[in-house]
């Protein structure tokens, strides 16, 4: 990591007002000084032991494998940590490094919810004052997060600007930090924005691959997880980065299919060099540079852009981009459910898809580990109005009309 420039070849950097350059510095300075510190990192590790429930298992697929008939599906179950999704291990150290800064007061951004529920807990057992940006497409799709959030004594606060989502969340942290950084950290949940962010979110994740480095006492032939803006990926894929073997897939949200609007396609010619949110990537732009709208069933995916690491691994073809629609999202949901008695989130089950379709081409006895990054509690709201469609909306009327007889 080169200090105070932090580029991925042409990706990343630090494009931000002056205002917000002091902040960034001193977070860098304190981030290079904890990830050395004993003391530091003995209270991360019994933070990740004992809060969030590591390490999380690496379950054979076996039911699945079999009906496929090809090569062997590993899934590492993220969604098993404490508050439901890998969220919380990027929330956890940046947590810890706040109030080792002396910060009093933690802001977030957050598209699916996973990312505020995770804050929003790692703050309540630091005591730490909290406050959640979440665009109101985003409320409304993802409602029992929020209600999590706020149990956890966080303030959710709607943005209602542009297409308000996950960018338009990502814009209004920014500008409250721009006002507050004295007493305020950016708990930013991606491995994106402003350099220290990608590799400071990149190493708190690593403690996933790391885990299945350790567990995987067999050949891995893929690795495979979804990219929205690349946190779960990159700390899956991070202790391979440097080596050949496996092959390391990054699956993004197709969404409807086909066309400007329809998906958060950013690889595979899709996306465009920009700077947007602080740091150079690729992203879903016009002729003019204006960012483009995106479309996903995931929350957590509906992002125009990607993360500067990802993209330069992408670029040198490190890491093999492949993309998995709405539709298929939802199959693979079902067929891990009825299968392995496991409900995928919405974003991993884009992995789960690309999982699937790899493990017919493969030979059998290769192997296939799939990062479950979140479980699907949170998108009952979504999966069930769409897969129980008759059944989910009657039970809603039931309950807003008993609710209604109680006020």
């Amino acid at each position: 990591m080169d200090k105070y420039n932090n580029f991925f070849g042409d990706f990343g950097g630090r494009y931000v007002p002056e205002v917000l350059r002091g902040p960034l510095i001193e977070l860098e300075e304190a981030y290079i000084s904890a990830i050395k510190d004993p003391k530091f990192l003995s209270d991360l590790k019994d933070f990740q032991k004992n809060f969030i429930g590591r390490p999380t298992p690496l379950l054979y697929a076996e039911n699945s494998s079999r009906i496929l008939g090809g090569g062997n599906i590993y899934i590492k179950l993220e969604g098993l940590a404490n508050t439901g999704a890998h969220k919380i291990n990027n929330a956890a150290g940046q947590a810890l490094l706040a109030k080792r800064m002396g910060k009093t007061r933690i802001i977030a951004e957050t598209g699916a919810g996973q990312h505020g529920v995770a804050t929003a807990s790692a703050c309540a057992r630091l005591g730490l004052e909290c406050v959640i940006y979440m665009g109101v497409e985003d409320i409304r799709r993802q409602r029992p997060n929020v209600y999590w959030m706020e149990l956890f004594g966080a303030e959710v606060r709607p943005v209602k600007s542009g297409s308000s989502t996950l960018k338009d969340a990502v814009n209004a942290a920014f500008r409250d930090w721009t006002g507050s950084c004295k007493k305020t950290h950016y708990l930013l949940g991606s491995a994106l924005g402003p350099s220290p962010y990608p590799d400071m979110v990149r190493e708190f994740q690593s403690v996933i691959g790391n885990e299945v480095k350790v567990q995987a006492d067999f050949t891995i032939d893929a690795l495979v997880a979804c990219v929205g803006g690349g946190s779960n990926a990159i700390g899956f894929f991070s202790p391979f980065l440097e080596e050949e073997d496996p092959r390391l897939i990054g699956v993004e949200a197709g969404g409807r299919g086909e066309g400007l609007g329809n998906n958060a396609v950013r690889m595979n010619d899709s996306g465009k060099t920009g700077i947007v949110q602080g740091y150079k990537s690729y992203f879903l732009l016009d002729e003019d540079g204006q960012v483009l709208p995106t479309h996903s069933i995931s929350a957590g995916l509906d992002y125009p852009g990607i993360g500067p690491q990802l993209a330069e691994l992408g670029k040198r073809g490190r890491i093999e981009f492949q993309k998995a629609t709405d539709n298929e999202a939802l199959e693979a949901l079902k067929f891990f459910a009825k299968n392995e008695g496991l409900i995928f989130a919405m974003e991993s089950a884009h992995a789960a898809a690309a999982a699937i379709k790899l493990a017919k081409e493969m030979e059998p006895g290769r192997n296939i580990i799939v990062n479950m990054s979140g479980r699907g509690d949170k998108d009952i709201f979504i999966s069930a109005t769409v897969l129980d469609s008759t059944n989910w909306k009657e039970f809603l009327l039931e309950e807003s009309r008993r609710i209604d007889a109680q006020s």
